[in-house]
C-alpha cells in the first residue's frame, strides 16, 4: 500500500507527465497578462516596483511561489537595459486549495481571478534622461477542474521614462494595493518552531510552531526547498498564554539530512478576506525536555477529579448485570478452597485483585501503544480530530443503547471460554485468572464515569494513561478484595435480583448525556448538529432492529441483518456524509459584505433561521451541495451567513428592504459593489443558485 506522500509524489509525477504531452497541441493561454509600474516618470538611483498583471478567467488558478502537492509556480524573465536590475518576485497571500483524490487530499497554493506579482526594479545612478522599455516574459501553469492543466506563456512590455521628479503612474493605486496583500516579516519573537520528537528512522517527522498571535483559523504555508517537503494539512494543537501552536509533518530525502530551519508564511483567518499574514524563516530547535508538549493541558484538580471519576467507574462495574452474579460465587468458591481459614481467604482475594491490575495495566499498555505509533498518532489527537469524534460520539449512543437494553453486546464464546477454564483452576493460579475473568466481562458494561473518564485519560501523557487504568482497576478489585478479608461481610452484598436490570438501564441516561455531549463537540456548526443527531436516530433504529429481529428472534435472522446493513449505509450516505457541512460560513454583517466586495470577491447571504424549513431544504438541496461550493471557490465568493432565528434588527431591516414578511432570504452581491445584489426566489434549485453566481463574477 502505498504512504500519503508516496502517493501525492506520484501524483505530482503524472501532472507533469500528462501536461508535457499536452504541451505541442497547446492553443492560446486562458490567463491574460499585462505589465503595470508604479511610475510613470523615475529619477535615476530610484527602486520602481513593476507589477505582472494575471487575469485568470473563472473556474481557474495559477500557482504561488510554492505549488504544494502539484503546479507549477510563475516565473518571470527580463530583458532590461543595461544597469537596470529586477529582484526576485514579491508574492502576495495565495488561497490554500484542498481537493480530494480518493483517500488522498491533494493540497495547493493558488491564485484565482485576479493576482499582480510584484518586482523591484532598481535604476542605476547616472542613467540618463529618456525612456526605457522594460519586457517581461511570464511562464505559469494555469489548471482548471474541468480543462485540466496547461503550461502558458506570455510577454509585455512597459515604458519608464527617466526625468528629474518621480511622477506616479495611472496604476500606482492597483500596485499599492497589492503591495499591502504582501506578508511582512515576523520579528524575531513572534514565532518559535522545535521538532515534537526526537530523531527517528523514518524520512518524515512531525515539527511545532508556536505563534504569538490570536487570529484563528491559523495556518502555515511552507516555501518549497529541494531537499525536503512540508505536507500541507495542519493540525492546531492546544495552545496556552496567546500563542496558537501548529504541527506540519516534514519529509525529508533520502540523502539529505533534517532542516535547521522552516521558512514560509504565518497565516491567520486562512482563506477569507481579512487572512492576515507574516513571512518568517524559523530555527527548528530540538523537541523539548520533559513531558509530553502534545498533550491537552491539565492541571492537578482535574488529574484528581478524573482519577476519582476513574475509581468509581471501576467500582460500578461490581454491581453491571454482567459482574455482579459471580462475585459472591466467586468469594464462596475461594472460601471452600481455603478450609475456612481467612487468612487463605484474604491471599486468594489480593491474588484475585492483582489479576484484575495485571488485566487493567495491558488495557493501558495497548492505549499507549496505539498513542504512541510513529510518534505522531496519538489517542489526545484523535480526540481532537473532529472523525474521531464523531466515532466516539456513535461508539457511546450504542453503549447507552445496549444499557437501555435495545440490543446485548456479547463477547465471543471462544475467548470467554478460554477465560472461564483458567479460572476454574484451584489455587492461586485460579484467583489470579478469575481476576482476568471478571475484567472480560466487565468490558462490555462500561460504566458512565468510566466512559468519561477513559474520554478525558486518552488525551494525556502515557503516565496518566497508566494511572488511570491502574486506578480504575483498583476501583474494580476493591469490593471483592475486602469481601475476601471480611467474609461475613457478604450478607451485606445486594442479591441479584429484577434491580440489577432497573440500575443498568438508569446507567444509560448518563452515557446518553455524554454522547449529547460529544455530538455538540464533533458538530462544526448549527446545521451539522442536526444532521448528526438525525443519522444518530437512525443509527439507534438500526441497533433496536439488530436486537429484536436479529438476536432476540427465532427465524429470518439473515434477512433481518441484511435490512440492518442497508439501513446504516443509507444512514452514512445519506444522512452524515451526505450533508456534512461543506461551506464555509461567515458571520453576516453589512459592514463585512461591503469589505467583501471592495476586495473584488463576489458575496453569497443566506438569510435562514433554525424554525425555517423552507430554509433548510435550500441549505440541504442547493446551497450545502458541492456544485455550490465549488462555483464559491472558482469566482472566489464569501458567504455570509445571517441568523434570524432570534430578532435582529438589522436582518428584520434588510427582509423590510426586499419585502420579505420573513426567511428565506438569499442574496448574491456581484464583485463590482457598484451593482445591486440579485434577490433568489424563496424556494431554491441548483441551477438557480449557481447561475446567480455566474453572473456576480460577470
Amino acid at each position: 500500500m502505498l504512504t500519503a506522500s508516496v502517493a501525492k509524489r506520484w501524483w505530482r509525477i503524472a501532472l507533469l507527465f500528462a501536461v508535457g504531452l499536452a504541451w505541442p497541441a497547446l492553443g492560446a493561454p486562458k490567463t491574460r497578462i499585462h505589465l503595470v509600474l508604479s511610475a510613470e516618470t523615475a529619477r535615476a538611483g530610484d527602486t520602481v516596483w513593476a507589477g505582472m498583471v494575471m487575469d485568470v478567467p473563472p473556474a481557474w488558478h495559477v500557482y504561488w511561489r510554492y505549488g504544494g502537492d502539484a503546479g507549477i509556480p510563475v516565473k518571470i524573465d527580463w530583458t532590461l537595459p543595461d544597469g537596470v536590475s529586477a529582484g526576485p518576485i514579491d508574492w502576495p497571500l495565495p488561497e490554500k486549495e484542498v481537493d480530494k483524490a480518493g483517500d488522498i487530499a491533494l493540497i495547493t497554493y493558488i491564485y484565482t481571478r485576479q493576482v499582480v506579482l510584484l518586482t523591484p526594479i532598481k535604476l542605476p545612478d547616472g542613467l540618463r534622461a529618456g525612456p526605457l522599455t522594460l519586457k517581461a516574459a511570464a511562464h505559469w501553469m494555469e489548471c482548471s477542474m474541468e480543462g485540466g492543466c496547461v503550461l502558458a506563456e506570455g510577454t509585455d512590455a512597459a515604458t519608464l521614462n527617466i526625468g528629474a521628479e518621480t511622477k506616479p503612474s495611472a496604476d500606482a493605486a492597483l500596485i499599492e494595493q497589492w503591495r499591502k496583500r504582501i506578508p511582512p516579516p515576523a520579528q524575531a519573537d513572534t514565532a518559535t518552531a522545535y521538532w515534537q520528537s526526537s530523531q527517528t528512522a523514518s524520512n518524515s517527522r512531525p515539527v511545532i510552531i508556536e505563534w504569538k498571535s490570536s487570529a484563528t483559523p491559523a495556518d502555515f504555508y511552507p516555501y518549497g526547498s529541494p531537499q525536503f517537503s512540508v505536507d500541507g494539512t495542519t493540525e492546531t494543537l492546544p495552545g496556552g498564554g496567546g500563542a496558537i501552536r501548529l504541527r506540519k509533518m516534514v519529509t525529508k530525502n533520502e540523502t539529505n539530512g533534517w532542516p535547521d530551519h522552516l521558512a514560509g508564511i504565518l497565516v491567520g483567518g486562512a482563506n477569507s478576506p481579512q487572512a492576515q499574514a507574516v513571512e518568517g524563516a524559523l530555527a527548528i530547535q530540538p523537541p523539548p525536555a520533559g513531558p509530553r508538549t502534545d498533550a491537552a493541558p491539565i492541571s492537578g484538580g482535574a488529574l484528581v477529579t478524573m482519577l476519582c471519576f476513574a475509581f468509581l467507574g471501576g467500582l460500578i462495574l461490581n454491581v453491571m448485570p454482567c459482574v455482579l452474579p459471580i462475585i459472591a460465587l466467586k468469594i464462596l468458591s475461594f472460601v471452600k478452597q481455603s478450609g475456612e481459614k481467612a487468612g487463605r481467604v484474604r491471599n486468594l482475594g489480593l491474588v484475585y485483585g492483582l489479576g484484575v491490575l495485571v488485566s487493567f495495566l495491558l488495557l493501558a499498555a495497548l492505549a499507549i501503544g496505539v498513542q504512541a505509533a510513529g510518534g505522531l498518532a496519538n489517542w489526545g489527537d484523535l480526540f481532537r480530530h473532529p472523525k474521531v469524534q464523531v466515532a466516539l460520539t456513535v461508539l457511546v449512543t450504542l453503549i447507552a443503547l445496549n444499557l437501555f437494553g435495545v440490543f446485548e453486546i456479547t463477547l465471543s464464546s471462544r475467548a470467554t471460554g478460554a477465560a472461564s477454564d483458567l479460572a476454574s483452576r484451584q489455587g492461586f493460579s485460579g484467583a489470579f485468572f478469575n481476576g482476568v475473568l471478571a475484567t472480560v466481562l466487565a468490558t462490555p458494561c462500561t460504566a458512565p464515569f468510566l466512559g468519561v473518564a477513559l474520554a478525558f485519560a486518552l488525551a494525556q501523557s502515557a503516565m496518566v494513561i497508566l494511572l488511570f487504568f491502574l486506578t480504575a482497576g483498583i476501583g474494580f478489585a476493591f469490593p471483592f478484595v475486602l469481601l475476601c478479608a471480611q467474609p461475613r461481610w457478604m450478607g451485606w452484598l445486594p442479591k441479584p435480583g429484577a434491580w440489577m436490570e432497573r440500575f443498568k438501564i438508569a446507567m444509560g441516561f448518563p452515557m446518553l448525556a455524554t454522547a449529547f455531549w460529544l455530538m455538540w463537540l464533533s458538530a462544526n456548526d448549527e446545521s451539522s448538529v442536526l444532521w448528526l443527531g438525525l443519522f444518530l436516530v437512525v443509527l439507534a433504529l438500526a441497533a433496536w432492529m439488530w436486537g429484536e429481529f436479529v438476536q432476540r428472534a427465532l427465524r429470518r435472522k439473515g434477512l433481518a441483518a441484511a435490512l440492518c446493513l442497508v439501513l446504516l449505509v443509507l444512514d452514512y450516505t445519506c444522512v452524515l456524509r451526505g450533508h456534512s457541512s461543506k461551506i464555509l460560513w461567515q458571520p453576516w454583517s453589512a459592514q463585512a459584505v461591503q469589505e467583501a466586495q471592495q476586495a473584488g470577491h463576489p458575496a453569497l447571504v443566506d438569510y435562514t433561521a433554525k424554525s425555517c424549513l423552507t430554509c433548510q431544504i435550500n441549505k440541504a438541496t442547493s446551497l450545502e451541495i458541492n456544485s455550490t461550493r465549488e462555483e464559491l471557490r472558482q469566482i472566489g465568493a464569501v458567504a455570509f451567513l445571517g441568523d434570524y432565528t432570534r430578532e435582529d434588527p438589522a436582518i428584520g431591516q434588510v427582509l423590510r428592504h426586499y419585502e420579505r414578511s420573513g426567511v428565506p432570504l438569499v442574496l448574491v452581491y456581484p464583485k463590482d459593489a457598484a451593482k445591486p445584489p440579485i434577490v433568489l426566489p424563496p424556494l431554491l434549485t441548483p441551477s438557480i443558485v449557481l447561475k446567480a453566481l455566474k453572473q456576480a463574477a460577470e
